[in-house]
């Protein structure tokens, strides 16, 4: 998208963003009278591009807002979270002023508050899971949970007995992951609301992103979150409302861009790892610190913190970066790690930056949690990521870079682009993962087992349903392996330079518009002049494979002729998926001769028939394994002259085997 860079003279934003703290601080309160309450931040002009800030080594960087808006900044948060390490608990004070992006009246908000996902084994999410995520496993006496305990209006109207839980996804009544509030006024199209509220987490034993291991904390998804209200046009809807779902087994998360001021007080010996930048030098007091951050055109804010960190900073730029701080918070089975960590960071950054567009934030935090918070591992946050637990001192690749490099290729499509993850969780994950793919092999020479993956897909589905519509084993099957075989797929059709244009070209178009499927398939035609509706009804809508099958070969001799015998050999040839343009064949004749073929893989059945002089031996279809999207290849393959039990007998074995070593494979 066209980006516009608004300039504002120091003084203006300085006196606005002042009388709001004013305003912030007349309601705080005497529990945030003190040194606690929240500061606005005093931005400065646009920073020059192209320099590379110094290196701080050991402390934090200390920075200042920009004045460039890349998005429609829906959201403000100011947010005073306190850590109360001996009780695994947070304190925090929120404001929030949301700004009505529709046209209609409305007279309800609706809050997310996902804590209450481990509130009891009696939630949407903790009935989906059965109590592990990624194979990680909820501890025991390991629930937490989320409380409102004051909500009010600027006039001081206290709103806490018109929340309601609601639970539109399944009715379950034990859920209470998703809130409505009614208001005692009115809202209309474009303008403000600011509401301020108080609220406690108990935050669970990490098992699945959130909470607490030993003295390591992941606060991710931990605040009061107003839900995105949609206005027509957005991600294609014709009637503007709210997009409202619970927190689920399968699903992560869709939010509003904003602005977000957030303090962190923790004791003074734990190290705060945070979306977004320091904004002043940590404030201690009576052995505990307050931390300041600041983001901005982000969905989301997350933060971590620990005695144990060990922080390291590296400054980096390349021509697609200006300048970015990569800081390193590490667990101490991997201080010896960090230039592993430092260099996937920037061959992500420098890459992902050339191929989708420019990383527009000025930091990069990589989060490793210990072994026991492996949980919390392998997420993304804006400007945030964690690794996987540091369960060796040696990790291997997949353990390491693989994972540094998928979480920041999440920077760019769940963070920037920002699909919806609820309904089309696949515009995140299979987009990412391909990305992560392209990469691993250029700068590693790891490329993935693509018939391998693509024979995990036993139940293909719908990538466009809702996430917790799959079952468990199923969702990562097909939103991340089958989505990323379809965009390989589409590659391999119409080449690799067009395929870098059309990813150019969405990833440009809908930077920070929270696009859909349909509007990918329109990149798709439009870059390559021509529709693709029947193959995106069947794979990405009806969630079919591709499946075709070498059925029988059937040979006669026909005549002698001087020199030997004519045979001519019947193929036949059947298709049980769904189509495709280019399906291979390899036909072999008994002397060693082979002809290739290609079959348009739109017709049923097809039977060749070709003459020679000798019979054909074998049929082979797709033989060097180029037809990503076709997941059952027990029956590409068909010898001539073996008996028909035998053979039957031959394919089962086969057929267990393969089961069997696939199940090995499965995390």
């Amino acid at each position: 998208m066209t980006r516009r860079t608004i300039t504002y003279s120091i003084f203006a934003i300085a006196l606005c963003l002042t009388l709001g703290t004013i305003g912030y601080r007349l309601y705080a309160g005497p529990e945030s009278q003190s040194s606690f309450a929240p500061d606005k931040v005093k931005p400065k002009a646009v920073q020059k591009t192209g320099q590379t800030p110094p290196p701080v080594p050991q402390t934090e960087s200390i920075q200042l807002p920009k004045a460039e808006i890349l998005s429609n900044r829906i959201a403000e948060y100011h947010i005073d979270v306190k850590l109360d390490e001996s009780k695994d608990t947070l304190t925090g004070w929120e404001t929030l002023t949301w700004k009505h992006p529709g046209k209609k009246t409305i007279n309800e908000v609706y809050f997310h508050l996902y804590p209450n996902a481990f509130a009891s084994s009696d939630t949407t999410f903790m009935k989906e899971s059965g109590g592990k995520l990624r194979g990680d496993v909820m501890p025991k006496d390991g629930f937490g949970s989320m409380e409102i305990t004051e909500l009010r209006t600027t006039d001081g109207i206290s709103l806490l007995h018109r929340i309601q839980y609601v639970q539109p996804d399944d009715g379950n009544t034990k859920d209470k992951t998703l809130a409505k509030v009614r208001l005692p006024v009115s809202v209309q199209g474009g303008d403000s609301l600011t509401l301020r509220m108080k609220f406690t987490v108990k935050l669970p034993k990490i098992f699945a992103r959130m909470g607490t291991a030993g003295d390591f904390v992941m606060a991710g998804q931990w605040f009061p979150k107003i839900s995105v209200y949609e206005p027509v046009g957005t991600r294609g809807r014709t009637t503007e409302g709210w997009n409202l779902h619970q927190y689920h087994g399968n699903s992560e998360f869709y939010s509003d861009f904003g602005i977000y001021n957030v303090r962190i007080n923790v004791p003074d010996t734990y190290i705060v790892a945070a979306t977004g930048f320091q904004t002043k030098k940590a404030a201690v007091k009576d052995g505990r610190k307050t931390v300041q951050y600041y983001a901005d055109d982000v969905h989301d804010f997350a933060w971590s913190a620990s005695p144990d960190f060990i922080y390291a900073e590296e400054p980096f730029s390349s021509p697609e970066v200006p300048g970015v701080r990569i800081k390193l918070y590490l667990d101490p089975a991997h201080k010896d790690l960090k230039e592993r960590y430092f260099y996937a960071a920037k061959v992500a950054l420098s890459n992902f930056s050339k191929w989708y567009g420019r990383y527009p934030y000025s930091t990069l935090s990589v989060v490793v949690p210990p072994a026991a918070g492996n949980g919390a591992g392998g997420m993304e946050y804006p400007t945030l990521v964690t690794a996987f637990g540091a369960n060796s001192d040696s990790p291997g690749y997949d353990e390491l870079e693989r994972t540094v490099i998928h979480e920041i290729g999440h920077q760019f499509f769940y963070g920037m682009i920002a699909s919806n993850e609820f309904e089309e969780a696949w515009l995140d994950e299979a987009f990412t993962s391909y990305a992560e793919d392209k990469l691993m092999e250029q700068e590693f020479g790891l490329a993935p087992n693509l018939p391998i993956q693509a024979a995990l897909i036993s139940s293909p589905a719908p990538l466009t349903q809702n996430a917790w519509k799959y079952s468990q084993d199923n969702y990562a099957k097909n939103v991340y392996y089958r989505g990323k075989l379809i965009l390989l797929d589409i590659e391999r059709q119409v080449g690799s330079s067009t395929m870098n244009r059309i990813l150019s070209a969405y990833s440009g178009r809908y930077r920070f518009k929270h696009p859909t499927t349909s509007d990918f398939q329109r990149v798709v035609e439009q870059a390559t002049g021509r529709s693709w509706k029947s193959y995106f009804s069947q794979y990405v809508y009806d969630g079919k494979m591709a499946d075709f099958s070498v059925d029988a070969i059937k040979v006669s001799p026909i005549r002698q002729q001087e020199g030997g015998q004519i045979y001519e050999s019947k193929v036949i040839i059947s298709r049980k998926g769904a189509t495709h343009p280019k399906v291979p064949l390899l036909i072999t004749f008994k002397d060693g001769h082979s002809v290739r073929k290609q079959w348009n893989g739109e017709n049923d059945r097809v039977e060749l028939k070709l003459k020679y002089k000798e019979p054909v031996a074998w049929v082979q279809i797709d033989p060097n394994y180029t037809l990503v999207v076709e997941n059952k290849h027990i029956n590409n393959y068909l010898k001539a002259e073996i008996p028909e039990p035998t053979r039957s007998r031959s394919n089962m074995s086969v057929s267990k085997l393969l089961e069997a070593l696939l199940g090995t494979l499965l995390w």
